[in-house]
């Protein structure tokens, strides 16, 4: 390890909020696949599932009246790649990682999806070093701005929600197709395909009634946008 690198750690634990009983561990989440055999790759899984959870449960906590539905679209926003990425950004993670000399020539430290999945990697070295805990509070603080956006703008109703951001693109109307009706006369099941025939997307929901499945194909829809962002 040479001397720049305990001052470099120290720096990132700072901004993270964390610090390390293990430094071996944090050197090694920010490690990239293109500098050697060891790397970050088992701490990104590690990290993913952590954040998803995390993320679930801070959801979950200060929105108690948002439904299932709602609270999925909440956290895909916050979880995705772009989001991470921007939060990798805001610790300046590129500057930390160990990436091979051609990778970082092209601009490695720099692509969304190296960063998102550093960020993920290094929020599994800290479950690793400290606990899930200590991840919640990493996650906490690095979150508490994005958590208190998302939880103003995306309580809609899904299909208010999916028109919107159609419409903001100035993109055609969703549209609404009943393909499937199963269940007893008394307790219909109802399912229904969403398209947004200008983005190429269209996915299916099903509930009790047409307009419950309605906003359930439309929720699927948004989450496919989500995903792409």
């Amino acid at each position: 390890m040479s001397a720049e690198q305990p001052q470099a750690a120290a720096k990132l634990e700072q901004r993270l909020g964390y610090r390390f009983t293990s430094p071996q561990l944090l050197h090694l989440a920010l490690t990239h696949k293109s500098f050697g055999t060891d790397n970050f790759e088992r701490f990104e899984f590690l990290g993913d599932a952590a954040l998803g959870y995390i993320v679930a449960q801070l959801l979950f906590d200060a929105m108690p009246a948002a439904s299932e539905q709602q609270l999925t679209l909440m956290r895909a926003k916050l979880v995705n790649a772009a989001t991470l990425a921007d939060v990798a950004r805001q610790l300046e993670l590129g500057l930390f990682l160990h990436l091979s000399s051609s990778e970082r020539r092209t601009g490695g430290a720099h692509r969304t999806s190296i960063l998102a999945d550093a960020f993920e990697a290094v929020l599994g070295a800290v479950v690793c070093d400290g606990g899930l805990d200590a991840a919640v509070n990493v996650v906490r603080a690095l979150f508490s701005a994005r958590l208190a956006a998302v939880e103003k703008t995306d309580l809609k109703d899904p299909k208010t929600r999916l028109q919107e951001t159609l419409q903001a693109d100035g993109l055609a109307l969703p549209r609404y197709e009943v393909v499937g009706t199963t269940g007893k006369p008394h307790a219909p099941v109802f399912t229904v395909d969403c398209s947004a025939d200008s983005l190429g997307v269209a996915a299916k929901g099903r509930g009790k009634s047409r307009r419950e499945a309605e906003k359930a194909a439309a929720a699927a829809v948004l989450r496919q946008l989500a995903q792409h962002d």
